[in-house]
């Protein structure tokens, strides 16, 4: 169970589960859409003969952008608050749906679903998440930012469906349409919630008084925090992970409906990845504050090697109990690593400014992620296949592991 950072009244412990679950809805919203144009890919494919690599290409633009905007996302968050990022988010996000409606050119695709797109996804997502998590709860904060982060899981098993659905029955130019005016309709309300209480924080916990902080919460200078072991090892984790989860991701969909699965089947396990992602990253929030990130982390990666060796034998012999076995480890560790590296960050470099930090860790994820998407299709016409890209994937998920066994804070305890 999520505990508050102390005991309080009644109020301020309403507040921190309320706090709790808009950063989820928000993220499960941004990313659940944005991610949703998985889906996309063979309707797009088909009706303006671009290769796999040019609609794959879209996606990686968006995921880059993602990364790009989570510096520029920190520091709306540290200078504005919530009240400027997460409408912003919104509105990027309600736009480019709607616009990307009419579209007819590559181009097009690469500014609303990319850029607006990636810009909306990192205002929505888990920079100010974490920063306002860590403004509420102090113990089991690693379970606390996993709740918010298995919102992204939750828009996958809900959107991807969804969005299947009315393309087959209304056209993928009216899905997209319908999805931005859902968007803009929430608007205001997102507008008009009580930021800045919601900003303060809980009065029991203290912010430092000044500067960056170091994990011994000395301030320190930007200089500092990029000369530091830590950071580069947390952007060492996020960045392959990245690379090795979306040279899989990206393909799912596309590639179970290659080796014979209808494609609403195909649409379903990518979706039901989303639900075992959101039992994965609460878990691993969990067990962290208990067992420790190495151990946890080292679990979650070893779950992941082990889903994409039986997503490749699925291509060699498309039968259920393969495609059944990557949907449980692939999906109970995806996202897996976000909660610890994000728990690990807030926790290293906790204080004014955290948010802008972060931002640039994100930045890291996601460009390894637009990097991995890219190569996935680029790799698929190379070659004609996914061998490629699945030995790539692995070779990625030993390099994301390593920091764990290399880098001294990341054996210790969540609690420590």
């Amino acid at each position: 169970m999520v505990r508050p950072a102390a005991p309080a009244e009644k109020p301020l412990l309403g507040a921190a589960f309320f706090v709790l679950f808009l950063c989820f809805a928000l993220n499960m919203l941004g990313r659940g859409v944005a991610d949703s144009y998985i889906v996309f890919l063979l309707p797009l494919s088909a009706e303006f003969g671009w290769s796999r690599a040019q609609v794959s290409s879209v996606y990686s633009v968006y995921l880059v952008v993602t990364g790009l905007a989570g510096p520029m996302t920190g520091v709306l968050f540290d200078r504005w608050g919530p009240r400027v990022v997460y409408p912003l988010g919104v509105l990027s996000l309600g736009v480019g749906c709607f616009l990307a409606g009419r579209l007819s050119h590559l181009w097009q695709f690469y500014l609303c679903i990319g850029v607006l797109g990636g810009i909306a996804v990192s205002a929505l997502g888990m920079i100010p998440a974490s920063s306002l998590i860590r403004r509420w709860y102090r113990g089991n904060v690693t379970t606390a930012i996993a709740i918010a982060y298995a919102g992204m899981g939750s828009g996958a098993l809900v959107m991807a469906p969804l969005a299947q659905h009315l393309i087959a029955s209304q056209g993928w130019r009216e899905t997209w349409r319908w999805m931005g005016m859902v968007l803009l309709a929430v608007l205001p309300v997102v507008a008009l919630l009580p930021w800045k209480r919601l900003a303060a924080g809980h009065p029991d916990i203290v912010p430092r008084p000044a500067g960056h902080a170091t994990a011994a919460g000395q301030p320190r200078r930007w200089a500092g925090v990029l000369r530091s072991r830590e950071y580069w090892a947390l952007v060492q984790v996020f960045f392959f992970t990245a690379v090795a989860m979306h040279n899989v991701i990206v393909q799912i969909v596309a590639y179970l409906v290659d080796v014979g699965f209808p494609p609403i089947q195909a649409a379903a396990a990518f979706g039901m990845q989303g639900l075992l992602s959101v039992v994965g990253m609460i878990s691993a929030g969990w067990l962290s504050d208990r067992i420790g990130y190495r151990a946890t982390a080292t679990t979650s990666f070893a779950f992941t090697f082990t889903g994409v060796v039986l997503l490749a034998m699925v291509a060699l012999v498309p039968v259920h109990a393969a495609l059944y076995g990557f949907v449980i480890v692939f999906g109970l560790s995806q996202g897996a690593r976000g909660p610890i590296v994000s728990s690990l960050a807030s926790r290293i470099f906790h204080g004014p400014g955290f948010a802008t930090i972060f931002g640039t860790i994100f930045m890291w994820m996601s460009i390894g992620s637009g990097l991995g998407s890219l190569a996935s299709g680029l790799l698929h016409d190379w070659t004609g296949g996914y061998v490629a890209s699945f030995t790539l994937s692995l070779a990625c998920i030993v390099l994301a592991a390593l920091p764990f066994w290399t880098t001294r804070v990341l054996h210790l305890d969540a609690q420590h």
